[in-house]
C-alpha cells in the first residue's frame, strides 16, 4: 500500500473527447470513497493535504482536474466551461473509475457543481462539504475573484509567486504560515514552456468579465433545497468576500441535516488542512 501522501495519477477521456485528469490517494478498504472538486482555477493539489489526512484514515480519495485546468486538457470550445458540463465531467469521472456512491468535497465552483450533481446523478452524492460556497454568491466576492484572475501574473520562480499570494491575500488568511504560501503556490501555479503560470486556459474568466456585477446575481435556492436529504457540512472563511454569515445561516434554516463551522483567520477559499477545518471535516466523514 502507498504511504497516504502519495498519490496515484489518471487520465480518461471524457465523452466529447477532452482528457482529464485526476489524482487518487490511499487504497480501497470497502468505505466509500471521498471525491474532492476544486475551485473556477483550481485544480486537484489543492486537495494534497486533507486527501494524505482522509487517506492515512483508509478512505480513498479521488481529486479532479476539471477541463482547462491542472493536467486536463483544454477545451477548444471554451462555452464548455460551465457548471452543467463540468458536473457531467464529474460523473463519467466517478463512472469510470466504478464509484457508484461517494462523500465529496466541494470548494467554491466545486460546491456550486454539488448544488446540481444529485439531481443529474441521483444515488450518487452520499455526503457533501460546501467549502466557503452556497446558493447566494456576494458579488464583491465574485469580483475580486474576476480582477485577480485577469492579471494572470507571471512570477520569475516559485517564491516570488509565494510572496505575491501573500501580498495580495495576505489580510484575509492572517492564519496561514509561509510553509503555506509556498504550497499554495506550488499548487496555483505550474511551469510551463519556462513559464511560471497559473494552471488554468484564461478562457475560464471569460464569463465572469462577462456578467453584470452591479445586479443581483441568480440565485440556487431551490437547487438547494433540493439537496435536503443529504448530510451537508458546511465551511465559511472567517474573511469570506463570497459567502455571506447570513446565507449561511439560512442554509442552516432550510438543512435539517446540515452543521457549519467558520474558518477563523481564512478568507475565500479556505484551506482545507489547517487543523480546525480538518478536523471538522475528518469529523463529519466518520459520522457515517
Amino acid at each position: 500500500m502507498q504511504p497516504a501522501d502519495k498519490f496515484t495519477g489518471f487520465k480518461f477521456a471524457a465523452d466529447d473527447g477532452i482528457m482529464l485528469h485526476g489524482r487518487i490517494y490511499g487504497a480501497d478498504s470497502g468505505a466509500p470513497p471521498v471525491i474532492c472538486l476544486a475551485g473556477l482555477s483550481r485544480n486537484s493539489r489543492d486537495f494534497h493535504g486533507i486527501a494524505s489526512l482522509l487517506a492515512a484514515e483508509g478512505r480513498r480519495v479521488v481529486a479532479l482536474d476539471y477541463r482547462g485546468r491542472g493536467l486536463s486538457g483544454w477545451d477548444p470550445n471554451p462555452a464548455n466551461y460551465n457548471l452543467l458540463r463540468e458536473a457531467q465531467d464529474v460523473i463519467q469521472a466517478a463512472g469510470h473509475l466504478g464509484i457508484e456512491h461517494a462523500d465529496f468535497v466541494g470548494t467554491s465552483r466545486g460546491g456550486l457543481i454539488l448544488h446540481f450533481l444529485p439531481a443529474m446523478s441521483p444515488g450518487l452524492v452520499r455526503s457533501m462539504v460546501l467549502n466557503d460556497v452556497g446558493p447566494v454568491l456576494e458579488a464583491d466576492g465574485l469580483r475580486l475573484i474576476r480582477d485577480y484572475l485577469s492579471a494572470r501574473p507571471e512570477p520569475s520562480d516559485f517564491a516570488q509567486a509565494a510572496r505575491a499570494l501573500k501580498a495580495t491575500h495576505g489580510a484575509d488568511f492572517s492564519i496561514l504560515t509561509e510553509d503555506d504560501w509556498a504550497e499554495m503556490a506550488d499548487a496555483i501555479f505550474r511551469r510551463i514552456d519556462h513559464k511560471i503560470v497559473p494552471d488554468y486556459d484564461p478562457a475560464l474568466v471569460d464569463p465572469l468579465k462577462a456578467m453584470d456585477l452591479s445586479k443581483p446575481l441568480p440565485a440556487l435556492w431551490e437547487q438547494f433545497d433540493a439537496l435536503g436529504s443529504i448530510r451537508l457540512l458546511i465551511i465559511r472563511g472567517e474573511n469570506s468576500s463570497l459567502l455571506s454569515a447570513a446565507t449561511m445561516q439560512e442554509m442552516l434554516r432550510r438543512h435539517s441535516d446540515a452543521r457549519a463551522i467558520t474558518a477563523l483567520g481564512q478568507g475565500h477559499a479556505p484551506l482545507l488542512h489547517l487543523a480546525d477545518v480538518a478536523g471538522a471535516i475528518l469529523g463529519f466523514l466518520r459520522a457515517r
